[in-house]
């Protein structure tokens, strides 16, 4: 049998943590449109018989009728396939959600909070599905399956391995169990990171997002596609975001000005199908303003700066001085040698003695 297997789409995200940049979050959304017809396109010219989408397919919070419908629609496009949505910690299966109150295609199954069975000539499809943001325990535990001569496949969100606390909330299962159960495959979803053919015959796999959703998502992005038999399994990815996350420092140790700081970012070379973000390290000779920065930024493909920089300044020799500054300088350093001063503190400490040097000067 042959299947794409897809998560994590978040459809409708507002990306607000993506960037500084306000409209770049309308172009995501366009992308992420893009992919997922692209993926219904490959379906189609690949006579795919089993679509799998394993959680986040949507953002609960703002996803728009349009969009459901946008997707429906594209879902109607291939009669022949059948889907199985397994609903994740972001698109969960609640009462007035669409899962439960739009009328999906009739090639689309939606599985809910109990383990549930789909019997295909093919295989026997097994899915659970979140029915709130959280979930601790998928019943998964005593979970047995009923036809182990048969194809057996599961389709899930959940943290594989969640060793930490914060990922225990979200079906967090080991994977020495999913084994022991004895799936022919698991189509995972959480994860966004590619996690396939890492050993030999691989059965339990992450396919990552089908498009880079930040700057911690690093690397290629897209789908798997599957051919299984019982004693058999051919995997392959396939890539299909367009676009890429890239970091780049920048070193403003020797930069004595702010122009002169907007001329080198300005000749980073970033190429066209990458979004960055310029990081910058050293020991910072001005004050720097990002949001200030990105005014004379020209390069729309520069759409994130970070300031990792220290201040240059010497501020025990100058805390010695007597001097208004020496003295404003004392009063903030004493501050900053607190053993139990946060970070946030920290920075904002350093910025007013920046501020306050302006001023002085």
């Amino acid at each position: 049998m042959k299947f794409i297997h897809m998560a994590d789409m978040h459809f409708d995200s507002p990306f607000v943590n993506l960037s500084q940049i306000d409209t770049l979050g309308d172009f995501k959304r366009l992308e992420q449109r893009k992919a997922f017809k692209k993926i219904i396109e490959y379906i189609k010219e690949n006579n795919i018989e089993y679509f799998f989408i394993s959680g986040d397919l949507y953002e609960n919070q703002y996803i728009k009728q349009s969009t459901i419908e946008y997707i429906n629609n594209l879902f109607k496009e291939i009669p022949k396939t059948k889907i199985f949505i397994s609903p994740g910690n972001h698109d969960p299966y609640l009462k007035n959600s669409y899962y439960n109150t739009y009328k999906w295609n009739n090639n689309v199954k939606i599985f809910n909070s109990k383990i549930e069975k789909i019997e295909t000539e093919d295989a026997n499809i097994y899915g659970y599905g979140f029915d709130d943001f959280y979930c601790y325990d998928s019943g998964l535990k005593d979970f047995q399956l009923e036809n182990n001569e048969k194809l057996n496949i599961l389709v899930i969100h959940a943290s594989l391995d969640g060793g930490w606390d914060e990922e225990r909330v979200y079906n967090s299962i080991s994977s020495k169990l999913l084994k022991e159960k004895g799936f022919d495959y698991v189509a995972l979803g959480h994860i966004h990171k590619l996690d396939y053919n890492t050993y030999e015959n691989q059965r339990i796999v992450y396919p990552s997002s089908p498009i880079a959703l930040g700057f911690d998502e690093i690397g290629e992005h897209g789908i798997i596609e599957g051919n299984l038999e019982k004693n058999k399994i051919e995997l392959k990815f396939i890539k299909i975001d367009d676009e890429e996350f890239i970091k780049k420092e920048l070193n403003i140790t020797e930069i004595k000005s702010k122009e002169e700081l907007i001329e080198k970012i300005n000749n980073i070379k970033i190429e066209n199908n990458q979004y960055a973000e310029i990081i910058l390290i050293g020991n910072r000779n001005f004050e720097i303003n990002i949001y200030d920065l990105l005014k004379y930024i020209f390069n729309n493909r520069i759409i994130k700066i970070k300031d990792n920089t220290k201040i240059s300044y010497n501020l025990e020799n100058i805390a010695n001085e007597n001097t208004l500054k020496g003295l404003f300088t004392k009063e903030l350093l004493d501050k900053l040698n607190n053993e139990n001063i946060s970070i946030e503190e920290k920075e904002i400490i350093e910025k007013a003695i920046e501020i306050g040097y302006d001023a002085l000067e």
